[in-house]
């Protein structure tokens, strides 16, 4: 496969991922199309990854661990932020390619940096206040109900919490944080934007996210969103212009609040495939994992456009089931039409652990409701 022109490298010999998860895997596998020499480095000898890459197990987060594993490498990329950025930021300075950068994967792991930069820039995002402790939180009773996050090392709901009453306050996270104004939002979408080398942009029509309730995390979504043409236009602007003034190359999930008042306001982003994007496997005619690898391979960026209306639930573990997993229902969702399980390969089951995805299509909007519902109620992950 020849590099187009003005291309920085040719392709590469070795591409190195940090982390082994299933956004990996999915990574892995449309990669394979291309034949892409992938290896990996996760501290989980079982990874979802473990069986379809060179595989290393060690630690993401330690530097001399990053630099070892990446001295193989001529391209380094991620399928999660929670690594060494030193490290990175050492690889590229020897002469590897990683993308997305080093410095800006820095920035986004810290939020209270990354809502700075929303400030900064003038990119609309809600009202916010940097803490630093517990003490420092309760100082902004006037400010209730607040979302609070922890500057590093939230994800998946965690580090995240809803503070509403004076009585909430002692629960505050006694580390810094972000205090952000409670939105009253109509909805929460995403947009999944790409950038090669070359400044090349493409989109993904905007997505709406349905968040569980208990885990705070996507437990389905519909795609395109139930939006307006000026605000899913508006979305779309503002996840172009997000990725253009970071300047990032690869892939990035822009999510966002549409407020009761028509405005769109960012959230937060993701510098890798997201779980907002899962659905573009069936439903587009690019998926963002092959888009991944076009941006940070300095490809021409593939058509996004969606060939039909989606869904995509997420198999999260039943609550109440620990051990290893039994997929209750599995026979009666396959058998219905454009519906799509992809399983993660996680032998073990605990509650609300991402397990795998159900991707459904169909151009009629009621009935792809109405299998959403039929997805959710019949297939279980049990032990």
């Amino acid at each position: 496969m020849p590099a187009p022109k003005n291309s920085p490298f040719l392709l590469p010999n070795r591409i190195g991922m940090l982390g082994g998860g299933q956004l990996g895997r999915m990574l892995i596998q449309h990669g394979l199309s291309w034949n892409l020499p992938v290896s990996v480095l996760d501290p989980d000898p079982q990874a979802p990854c473990s069986q379809l890459a060179l595989f290393t197990v060690g630690k993401l987060t330690d530097y001399e661990t990053v630099m070892q594993f990446g001295a193989n490498c001529d391209l380094i990329t991620v399928e999660i932020e929670n690594v060494s950025t030193r490290a990175l930021a050492a690889l590229e300075k020897s002469g590897k390619h990683v993308f997305p950068q080093p410095h800006l994967l820095e920035l986004i792991q810290d939020k209270s940096r990354q809502k700075q930069f929303y400030k900064d820039h003038q990119i609309p995002t809600a009202d916010f206040v940097l803490t630093t402790n517990r003490a420092d939180v309760s100082q902004y009773q006037d400010w209730l109900p607040v979302v609070h996050k922890l500057s590093r090392e939230g994800y998946d709901g965690r580090g995240v919490q809803i503070i509403r009453t004076v009585q909430d306050l002692p629960r505050a996270f006694d580390a810094p944080g972000v205090l952000e104004k409670l939105i009253p939002f109509e909805k929460e979408i995403s947009v999944i934007v790409a950038r090669n080398h070359r400044g090349e942009v493409a989109s993904f029509p905007a997505v709406e996210m349905v968040f569980h309730p208990e885990a705070n995390l996507v437990e389905y979504l519909f795609a395109p969103a139930a939006i307006s043409n000026a605000i899913a236009t508006e979305a779309d602007a503002l996840a172009r212009r997000v990725i253009d003034t970071l300047g990032l190359v690869g892939l990035l999930a822009v999510e966002m609040f549409v407020t009761r008042e028509g405005k769109v306001l960012v959230n937060e982003v993701a510098p890798r495939p997201h779980n907002s994007g899962h659905h573009t496997i069936e439903a587009n005619r690019t998926s963002q994992y092959e888009q991944h690898w076009r941006a940070i391979l300095n490809l021409q960026l593939g058509d996004t456009k969606a060939s039909s209306a989606a869904a995509m639930v997420n198999l999260l573990g039943e609550d109440g089931y620990s051990g290893v997993a039994r997929y209750e229902g599995l026979e009666q969702v396959l058998a219905m039409p454009g519906v799509y399980v992809h399983l993660y390969g996680k032998t073990v089951t605990k509650p609300f652990r991402k397990m795998g995805h159900v991707t459904i299509v169909d151009d009629d909007i009621a009935l792809l409701r109405k299998k959403v519902e039929v997805v959710k109620s019949t297939l279980k992950v049990k032990s």
